[in-house]
């Protein structure tokens, strides 16, 4: 393992995102509740890196997600949109890339630190705030038959069949 990495969890005390992937920690959590239940908002601090293995895989949200990028190497969003569009998203500090952008809500995503970089530490917001019912895995065969000029990304980024739900109590 990379030591800047090793410092990285560490410093921030990452743990594994489940279902997902990515090594991650909640970070803020709004005191304050909206009807039914939701917080009015979220926030988390995020690792891709290769070693260990930390990523993204395809998953979408009933509301936006705002990414943050920090510091590392470039990150790559790849996004499935509900209208059949799909498109990647660089965040990062070089030429064309970004240093926050929003997801939109239902959008299919998934993420890696781009080949050849070491990590990306990045982090996400949401308002109002997450809640594990917000969040749907993205399997194979799904996602191949919506959008099959993606199926690369799909078959290397999918969540299994079986794991689609978040398990209950992710700490945010």
């Amino acid at each position: 393992m990379n030591d800047d990495v090793r410092r990285l969890i560490e410093a921030h005390r990452l743990v594994p995102l489940p279902v997902e992937g990515t090594l991650f920690r909640g970070t803020w959590r709004s005191r304050r509740e909206l009807p039914g239940g939701k917080p009015v908002g979220t926030a988390m601090i995020g690792l891709y890196c290769e070693d260990p293995p930390s990523r993204s895989l395809f998953h979408r949200l009933t509301e936006d997600e705002v990414w943050h990028f920090y510091r590392g190497d470039p990150l790559r969003l790849i996004l499935l949109h509900p209208d059949g569009r799909d498109e990647d998203v660089y965040l990062g500090h070089g030429h064309g890339h970004h240093v926050q952008y929003v997801v939109p809500a239902g959008t299919w995503q998934a993420g890696h630190v781009v080949p050849g970089g070491v990590y990306s530490l990045f982090g996400c917001t949401l308002a109002p705030g997450f809640v594990d019912a917000m969040f749907e895995g993205g399997t194979r065969g799904a996602l191949t038959r919506d959008y099959p000029r993606r199926a690369h990304d799909i078959e290397r980024l999918a969540c299994p069949d079986h794991e689609t739900r978040m398990p209950g109590n992710v700490a945010t």
